[in-house]
């Protein structure tokens, strides 16, 4: 059984004594804490009253600690801290959660759309994981992935389509200024072509042009989709890139969709997550996803 605390003096003399002590002086004291100097003195008097002992010697216009009152202090400065954290840790803290993403759909879906999140659910703390290397759920501490490709995904993890990859061709209407869509193989030349790691500017142009027509294109590569938008944006040429992806920048007249139709891929963007780890923060955040590509759509 635990010993019983020893007898604890009056806390409001304490409060009183710690500010009185830090400032050493009872009108700074009295305006921290709230009250008047002469309640702050009269708290300061009855704890020495309690204790027996002198805490401050009375100087003019100042306060001195004796040496009791130096040596007190240090140990009720100590205990406050000790209330504090421990008053700290009982309120709730943010619910973490990882997400692993490529950085394009970082940048050009998720990080636009976390205002509206993080106001609906300030109790939830995102960390958002980007990179183009696969993360390990276990290992890199991943809840919930965002990945490009094909189910199935593995026995162990549940998955849920977010959206399709349905590339178009877009690019700044500064570029277009005075200038004619391109409507053949030949026009398209007269473009630079902007090139991510998909490259899907030869199935494109297959699909939609003449059939064969292969005209010197002049083009930049990048390794991110994301630094292509962004140089289209610029206006330094034509990209493709997912609808979902530039949806808000052609809605804003960033960017403009150039060439008519699409091209479909055989893979479309994943949410991909543990069977096992079922939790009520997880699903919100697969709830708020998916409700998001789907108002997109």
């Amino acid at each position: 059984m635990a010993d019983a605390p020893g007898k604890i003096p009056s806390l409001n003399g304490l409060k009183a004594f710690e500010a009185a002590a830090r400032h050493l002086n009872f009108r700074a004291a009295a305006e921290e804490l709230g009250v008047t100097q002469a309640a702050v003195a009269q708290q300061v008097r009855g704890l020495e009253a309690e204790l027996g002992v002198k805490l401050f010697e009375r100087l003019p216009r100042v306060l001195a600690l004796t040496g009791e009152g130096r040596s007190y202090i240090a140990d009720i400065r100590r205990a406050f801290e000790i209330i504090g954290r421990a008053t700290g840790d009982l309120k709730p803290q943010p619910v973490r959660l990882t997400i692993s993403t490529t950085p394009t759909f970082a940048s050009k879906w998720l990080i636009p759309r976390l205002p509206d999140f993080t106001a609906r659910h300030p109790d939830l703390d995102l960390h958002i994981l980007a990179t183009e290397r696969i993360s390990s759920f276990h290992a890199d501490g991943v809840d919930l992935a965002v990945r490009y490709g094909r189910p199935p995904f593995g026995a162990a993890l549940a998955t849920e389509r977010l959206f399709e990859q349905k590339v178009v061709a877009v690019c700044s209407p500064m570029l277009m200024a005075g200038r004619h869509r391109p409507e053949t193989a030949q026009d398209l030349a007269g473009f630079t072509l902007l090139h991510d790691a998909h490259n899907f500017w030869p199935e494109f142009i297959e699909r939609h042009f003449e059939k064969g027509a292969h005209p010197d294109f002049k083009g930049i590569s990048f390794s991110q989709t994301s630094h292509a938008i962004e140089a289209a944006i610029a206006g330094q040429g034509i990209v493709l890139a997912n609808q979902d992806f530039v949806t808000r920048d052609l809605a804003e007249g960033r960017l403009v969709q150039v060439i008519d139709g699409s091209l479909r891929d055989l893979s479309d963007f994943y949410l991909v997550w543990p069977r096992y780890r079922k939790s009520l923060p997880l699903e919100t955040v697969v709830a708020w996803m998916l409700a998001e590509a789907s108002a997109a759509s």
